[in-house]
């Protein structure tokens, strides 16, 4: 089982960000954290990576649903979608499997929830 979805998009970097953040308004998410890791890395480590960015989703509805079926489950949020250059200057657009991070969890309860947030991260994503 993979833990992630993703697809390469034919788009700037800055642009598949601004993008990727637009679809998932759509979907019924907000970007509560923006984490630049290459910048991050960069500064604290002067080393070089392609860039990559971490946007930390989170549908309101869907969060307090899966917080009332499991009080600890904060742990494990907000959502993680990544955007990053790979080979030949192309973008990935990747976002966590909602499914195979809350089956750690090993509440039943959470299976419906999961699988309606990953199709909601699937929709945003494909719509880059």
């Amino acid at each position: 089982m993979s833990y992630y979805y993703a697809r390469t998009v034919d788009l700037g970097f800055d642009e598949a960000v601004e993008k990727v953040t637009e679809t998932l308004k759509e979907q019924g998410f907000g970007v509560l954290t923006t984490i630049d890791v290459s910048g991050t890395l960069k500064k604290k480590l002067d080393v070089d990576v392609p860039r990559q960015t971490i946007l930390g989703a989170c549908n309101p509805n869907y969060a307090y649903q899966a917080l009332q079926r499991e009080e600890h489950l904060g742990v494990l949020l907000p959502c993680n979608v990544v955007v990053r250059e790979v080979a030949d200057g192309k973008v990935e657009v990747a976002a966590v499997d909602a499914q195979a991070m809350l089956g750690v969890v090993g509440n039943d309860e959470m299976s419906e929830i999961a699988s309606t947030v990953n199709e909601l991260m699937q929709k945003a994503v494909d719509a880059v």
